[in-house]
Parts: structure tokens; C-alpha cells; sequence
């Protein structure tokens, strides 16, 4: 995961985030950057990469032939993306304000930033702005089913309290050790109606949905338990004819 909407907890996490996720096969997007290549797929035209954290997603799409602009609203992430030439461009700025003219983009990808951000219909009315009428929304959020078993495992405000149930939006905070590395992670789990709702309010048609399994060669036992039950969910959206 990258930061996105909540910049104070990220701008105090980012180096943090930075360590986590430019570790080899360190965490769970390694299990699964293969798949999202294959999701992807091929060609070029504009690319914005919201959220781009440390830049690792938008690096991807420079792979798959795109002009990328990613924006985050945390400085340092930023500067480590621009560090790695991780875009053509990038500029700071929070997804539910893009600094960007109507229809610039053919691509905008969303990866693990929508958990982060507090409006998220706005967000996604922002996001339809920016794209053109033939482009393709790709989103990737933690699967709101995997929410819940994480949230139970790991958060002083899990589900599993008597008043906390799938269906509301909930705050987590937590904070996970794996191979002497720390991350603190913050955000809001919610049903998978209420990003399908967004999409609709934003004007967004689902065209494509994946809930793809971890790979576990390349020794990553430990993502074992998410060849049982999904981990993340995929979807591609395009903007209805208004």
C-alpha cells in the first residue's frame, strides 16, 4: 500500500513505507505484481498513477509502454518516486483534487489508495473528470472480506466488537512487524457496496472484476492463507456517456 488521503499519518510513516515496500519480496504486492502486469496489460497513452506512494505501481506502467503522471500528497514518498524515475512526470496533490485539465488521461490507475481516502465518491467524481470518454479506471483496494479477518487480528477497533459489522465504514490503525521491518498502517474498511456506490455517483460502469490469488513460489509461504480466500480485489471501470 501507498499513501494517499489521510497525509498526516502517511507523511509520518513514509520512510517507513519507503523501507516496507522497496524490500525484495517483502510484502504482498510482490505476490501478486505479476498478475497485476497480466490485469494491466499492454500499451500506451497517458497514465495517471494516483497515489503513487514510493512509486512502484507507476514504474509498471512505464514497463507497459504509458506516459505516467503520478501525484501523492506526501512530499517524501514523492521525492523517492522521482528518485527511482519512477514517472515522466509528477506533481503533489490529493486524489480528490487533481491538478490536471478535463479528459487529460487514457489510464488512471488507483491502486490501494481509495482505503486512504475520506471521500471517496469525490474522489472517484475527480478521477472521472481527468479521464477521457474511452478510457479505463483500474482500482485495487484490500478485499472488503480480507478486512475483516485482518481487522480481527491486528486492530484496537476490529470488527469483531459488539457494534462493528461488515456493513459499517470503519477507522483501523495497526502496526505489523515482518522481518525486521515495522509499518504502521492507517485507513477505513468498508463494505464493497459502498465503492460500488462511489462508482455509480461518479458516473463509473464496472466492465471487469478479479480477485486474484497470491503466487507462492519465490519462498512466500507466508502468503499462504491467501490462496484460500482473497486478499485483494480488482476492478476496471469506464465513464458512462452523460
Amino acid at each position: 500500500m501507498a499513501a494517499r488521503g489521510d497525509s498526516k499519518h502517511w507523511t509520518e510513516a513514509a520512510a517507513q513505507w519507503i523501507a516496507w515496500a522497496r524490500a525484495p519480496n517483502h510484502d504482498a504486492f510482490w505476490a501478486y505484481r505479476d498478475a497485476l502486469v497480466d490485469y494491466l496489460g499492454t500499451g500506451g497513452g497517458q497514465a495517471l498513477d494516483v497515489g503513487c506512494g514510493e512509486g512502484r505501481v507507476s514504474r509498471i506502467l512505464k514497463t507497459r509502454g504509458c506516459q505516467v503522471t503520478a501525484i501523492d500528497p506526501v512530499a517524501e514518498l514523492l521525492k523517492a518516486a522521482v528518485q527511482a524515475q519512477s514517472a515522466h512526470d509528477c506533481a503533489i496533490a490529493p486524489a480528490s483534487e487533481l491538478p490536471f485539465e478535463n479528459e487529460s488521461f487514457d489510464l488512471v490507475v488507483a491502486y490501494n489508495v481509495l482505503m486512504d481516502v475520506v471521500d471517496v465518491p469525490g474522489a472517484l467524481k475527480e478521477i472521472r473528470r481527468v479521464l477521457r470518454k474511452e478510457g479505463t479506471l483500474f482500482i485495487s483496494i484490500v478485499h472488503p472480506l480480507a478486512d475483516l479477518e485482518l481487522l480481527a487480528e491486528t486492530a484496537p477497533n476490529a470488527p469483531s466488537e459488539p457494534r462493528a459489522t461488515y456493513f459499517d465504514r470503519r477507522r483501523f490503525e495497526t502496526k505489523i512487524e515482518s522481518r525486521r521491518l515495522t509499518m504502521h498502517f492507517a485507513g477505513w474498511a468498508q463494505p464493497l457496496e459502498a465503492y460500488v456506490g462511489g462508482l455509480e455517483s461518479a458516473g463509473f460502469a464496472i466492465t471487469s472484476l478479479r480477485e486474484p490469488t497470491a503466487d507462492l513460489t519465490e519462498g512466500r509461504d507466508h502468503m499462504s492463507r491467501w490462496s484460500r480466500f482473497p486478499l485483494f480485489l480488482w476492478l476496471k471501470a469506464r465513464a458512462l456517456a452523460a
